[in-house]
């Protein structure tokens, strides 16, 4: 079986490094023969430092699935097309927005680096922060809206973009159209109905709808509908619940030999 987790408040927590508890639940699952793929809004760059290096060949999605990864190298990007990053660099000056926009590789942001988003950024400090009109491919788009949310989301309805938005972060999170994460899972030959799903947010959603068993950390009433387990947002309640759903998947798969 296929485990796919999201990392930021599922796995990972406060922006931290994979703790040894989490660690090694995902290593028993694989140690009992089930495959794991990490699925996160977090391009590629920013999804590696996080995890150890013997996880780094894994198969992953970054962006929300603008990103596919698999063993160390990127496989697919999608990227808004000119007039979408026309308008969207329309919208940013409009507005008078701050921003972090992904390219292949760098970014360009302009946000606080007191917002929670910074400490996640490039930690490594693998990549630059260029000029915004420097960055020839737009992959993820991450606008600060403050109190105009609402009017510009009402704006970007009628580009062809996905929008999540986080409230608590009070940020915009932005992808290009026909981009989620089930979309990128199928590009690593991930099939419905044949990979369990944990997640913890509304970008999860695409990848529940179509998981075997999907987990939902912590509460999320949008993702709960779509969830079949619920864990607590801990690493000690998340380890525990992969360490019982390997076990009780390993079983089907002695089962259906």
């Amino acid at each position: 079986m296929k485990f796919v987790f999201d990392l930021d408040g599922t796995i990972c927590f406060k922006g931290q490094p994979l703790c040894k508890e989490i660690t090694e639940a995902l290593q028993y699952c694989r140690h009992i023969g089930h495959e794991v793929i990490f699925a996160s809004a977090r391009p590629i760059r920013d999804l590696l430092p996080v995890l150890p290096k013997e996880m780094h060949t894994y198969p992953m999605i970054g962006g929300n699935g603008a990103f596919v990864a698999n063993e160390g190298k990127v496989t697919h990007l999608t990227s808004f097309d000119n007039q979408t990053k026309k308008q969207i660099v329309e919208i940013i000056e409009e507005f008078q927005l701050t921003y972090l926009i992904d390219s292949a590789w760098d970014y360009a942001y302009t946000g606080s680096t007191e917002h929670p988003i910074y400490r996640n950024l490039d930690p490594d400090q693998l990549a630059k922060n260029i000029s915004l009109h420097k960055i020839n491919e737009m992959i993820k788009i991450v606008l600060f809206p403050n109190e105009q949310a609402s009017e510009i989301v009402s704006i970007l309805k009628f580009l062809p973009v996905r929008t999540y938005t986080h409230g608590q972060e009070n940020i915009l999170d932005i992808s290009p159209i026909g981009v989620d994460k089930w979309v990128g899972l199928q590009k690593l030959n991930v099939k419905e109905q044949e990979f369990i799903a944990f997640g913890n947010d509304a970008n999860d959603i695409s990848m529940f709808q179509f998981a075997k068993e999907s987990v939902c950390v912590g509460k999320h009433e949008e993702l709960q509908k779509a969830a079949t387990l619920n864990a607590e947002s801990n690493a000690g309640a998340v380890a525990d619940k992969i360490r019982e759903l390997s076990k009780v998947y390993a079983a089907h798969l002695e089962m259906n030999r």
